[in-house]
């Protein structure tokens, strides 16, 4: 055996990633590469220029990267990519893909885009989300820290041609907003998936297969954490990860959303009409950054998780960026969108109910009022 606790829980999140490039949808890989495109979203209007749902989150769908060119280009990210997450021993047996290929850029900023191309060999500048959506089978559309006021125009041309489109939180802005690209996308029989990478986290995997086994009861109440330090811009977009960590728990039919701030923390209550609450919290205090945390109490067991796998940040970050470009990988391979549109929107809402809430002194804002 020779494996301590730790090398058995890396092999077996190997063993998982290996399973999820093959089950999931029973898909097989291609024998024609997916040609993916990627979308940079602007923060009103200004270009991201090394944005990380792009950068980081999507280098795992692309075989080759010219790491000395990162170091020029991207160097506070070099060491991490060089030590973890294209390290070719870290690869979930299953890294880079065998059959995708990031072939297009857009970035509004056409030289950010070009920096792009240096690190990732043979992908090129698209002048335009159209031209992109022309020469691509699918679309990954990133936005790190954006309000999602331009989401619509990036992705409605692929969406226009039913390509399969991974469109990021918030992921239309407004309640309307996002409703506006659902149904777009449901219109042109598009797949589409949106969600916030703490639906990927080795942590919520473990807690879904408990969920589903029933082993230790049902799900009563669930605690989900963020913690940087609130502002209330910041929730508008951060403030989706708890939210999105709840929702993949307790499943969409929320009712109405109560919330709570102080200085530079908040709380709020989630409520269904036919189950126990829950609570997000946006600035919890930590000893050691984690970014978040999630209580999941079953009627017979209290979990804990965070993003780290065995004390270890990276490699955490490592398995549930990956898992999400899987999960996006198999969407495209198997035309199955692997997150209903009603949760999607029922994030979106509840953010604004909590936003809405603040101004009547905490009251419980359903969800029919934001997204009326």
């Amino acid at each position: 055996m020779g494996l301590n606790r730790r090398d058995a829980l890396l092999a077996g999140a190997a063993g998982l990633g290996t399973l999820a490039s093959r089950t999931a949808g029973s898909a097989e890989p291609t024998s024609k590469p997916l040609r993916i495109g990627l979308l940079s979203a602007a923060i009103h209007g200004k270009p991201q220029t090394r944005n990380g749902h792009t950068w980081h989150f999507c280098q795992y769908l692309h075989p080759t990267i010219d790491l000395e060119a990162m170091k020029t280009v991207y160097p506070t990210f070099y060491e991490p990519f060089l030590r973890v997450y294209r390290n070719p021993k870290v690869t979930f047996d299953c890294l880079p893909f065998p059959d995708t290929m990031i072939t297009h850029y857009f970035d509004a900023d056409p030289t950010a885009a070009a920096d792009f191309c240096k690190v990732f060999p043979g992908v090129q500048v698209a002048t335009s989300p159209e031209q992109l959506a022309q020469e691509c089978d699918a679309v990954w559309m990133g936005d790190a820290s954006g309000f999602g006021e331009d989401h619509f125009d990036l992705v409605a041309p692929a969406l226009a041609k039913g390509l399969p489109t991974f469109c990021d939180k918030p992921i239309g802005g407004t309640p309307a907003g996002t409703k506006k690209i659902l149904d777009f996308a449901k219109q042109h029989n598009a797949p589409i998936m949106s969600s916030s990478l703490f639906r990927h986290q080795f942590g919520m995997e473990a807690a879904l297969r408990m969920r589903d086994s029933g082993e230790f009861g049902k799900i009563e109440y669930v605690s989900a954490a963020l913690d940087s330090r609130y502002a209330l811009p910041s929730w508008m977009i951060y403030g989706q990860h708890p939210v999105w960590s709840i929702m993949t728990l307790c499943g969409p039919g929320v009712e109405a959303v109560s919330m709570y701030e102080y200085k530079d923390t908040c709380h709020a209550l989630i409520t269904w009409p036919d189950r126990y609450p829950a609570h997000a919290w946006y600035g919890r205090p930590t000893e050691r950054f984690e970014y978040n945390h999630v209580d999941v109490y079953f009627q017979k067991k209290l979990y804990r998780f965070t993003p780290s796998i065995e004390g270890n940040f990276e490699y955490g970050h490592n398995y549930e960026m990956f898992r999400m470009a899987a999960t996006f990988r198999e969407m495209c391979l198997t035309k199955k969108e692997p997150v209903p549109h009603q949760e999607i929107l029922e994030v979106t809402a509840i953010v604004h109910a909590g936003a809405k809430s603040l101004t009547e002194k905490g009251r419980l804002v359903t969800l029919a009022e934001v997204m009326a």
